[in-house]
C-alpha cells in the first residue's frame, strides 16, 4: 500500500499545482507549507476534521485569500495575485461553503450569472445544467431563496458549470442534506468525473468523498498529512478510526 507522508519534492504533471503555501488569519497560522496537485480528468478531495483548513485552501486557491510563500499554477500559469474574476475567466470555478446563491433573483437568473465570463454558448450550457439537474429546470422561473436546501447546492453547482470550467472546486457539497440528498449530490459529482471533469473536493463526509476519489488528502490543523488514492485512504485503519465512524 503506497499510502504516505506527502513530501514537498513529490510532483505530479498538474493541470493545478499548489506547493508550500503558507496563509495567516491576523496572527493564526491557517495553512503551513501546503503543496498539492490536481491532474486534468481527477477527482481530487481533501479530507479533514472541521477547522482543519480545508476551505482556506480552496479560497486561497480561487484568489480570495493570499498565501504569504509558494506559488499557484492553473494551466500552466501563476495565479498567486491574479483577481477572483480573472481566475474564473482562465476556467477555475469555486462551488463555496454555504452555496451563496443570489436569494432574490430566479434560478435561471442564477444560472446567467454563473455565464458571467462567456460572451457565446450560454443556451448550450443551459441546457447541460438543466439535464444534469431536471429539477432547476422545472424551477427556472423560481425565486431561488425559496429552493430547498438541496436544490439550492444543485443551484450552486450548477451556477459554476455555466463558466464551462476547465476545472471545479467543490466546498462541502453534502453539508446539512438530508441523506438521500447526499447520495444524489454525489452521483451528479461522479456524473460530472464521467463527463471528463476535473473535480476539487473538500468534504467532511469521508465516506462518500473517498468513494468518488481518484486519490485524496488528508488535511490536519493546517498541513497534509497523508495522502494516497481514494481507495487507499478508504482502506487505511488509521483513516477508518479518524473519519469513517471507527469502521476496523
Amino acid at each position: 500500500m503506497s499510502l504516505k507522508l506527502i513530501s514537498g519534492k513529490e510532483r505530479i504533471d498538474g493541470m493545478l499545482q499548489v506547493n508550500n503555501i503558507n496563509v495567516y488569519y491576523d496572527a493564526i497560522h491557517a495553512i503551513k507549507g501546503v503543496s498539492l496537485e490536481v491532474g486534468e480528468g481527477e477527482i481530487v478531495t481533501l479530507i479533514g476534521a472541521n477547522g482543519a483548513g480545508k476551505s482556506t485552501i480552496l479560497k486561497t486557491i480561487s484568489g480570495l485569500l493570499r498565501s504569504r510563500t509558494g506559488d499557484i499554477t492553473f494551466m500552466g500559469e501563476h495565479i498567486n495575485n491574479v483577481a477572483p474574476h480573472k481566475i474564473v475567466e482562465r476556467g477555475l470555478a469555486h462551488v463555496p461553503e454555504g452555496r451563496r446563491i443570489f436569494m432574490q433573483m430566479t434560478v435561471q437568473e442564477n444560472l446567467e450569472m454563473g455565464a458571467f465570463t462567456r460572451s457565446t454558448g450560454m443556451e448550450s450550457s443551459m441546457e447541460h445544467v438543466y439535464k444534469l439537474f431536471p429539477r432547476m429546470k422545472e424551477r427556472k422561473k423560481q425565486i431561488a431563496g425559496t429552493l430547498s436546501g438541496g436544490e439550492q447546492q444543485m443551484l450552486a453547482i450548477g451556477r459554476a458549470l455555466m463558466s464551462q470550467p476547465k476545472l471545479l472546486m467543490m466546498d462541502e457539497p453534502s453539508m446539512g442534506l438530508a441523506p438521500i440528498l447526499v447520495e444524489q449530490i454525489f452521483e451528479i459529482i461522479a456524473e460530472l468525473h464521467k463527463e471528463g471533469s476535473t473535480i476539487l473536493l473538500v468534504e467532511q463526509n469521508a465516506r462518500m468523498a473517498l468513494s468518488v476519489a481518484d486519490r485524496a488528502y488528508v488535511l490536519e490543523t493546517g498541513k497534509i498529512s497523508l495522502a494516497g488514492t481514494g481507495e487507499e485512504l478508504s482502506q487505511s485503519d488509521e483513516i477508518r478510526r479518524a473519519y469513517l465512524g471507527g469502521e476496523g
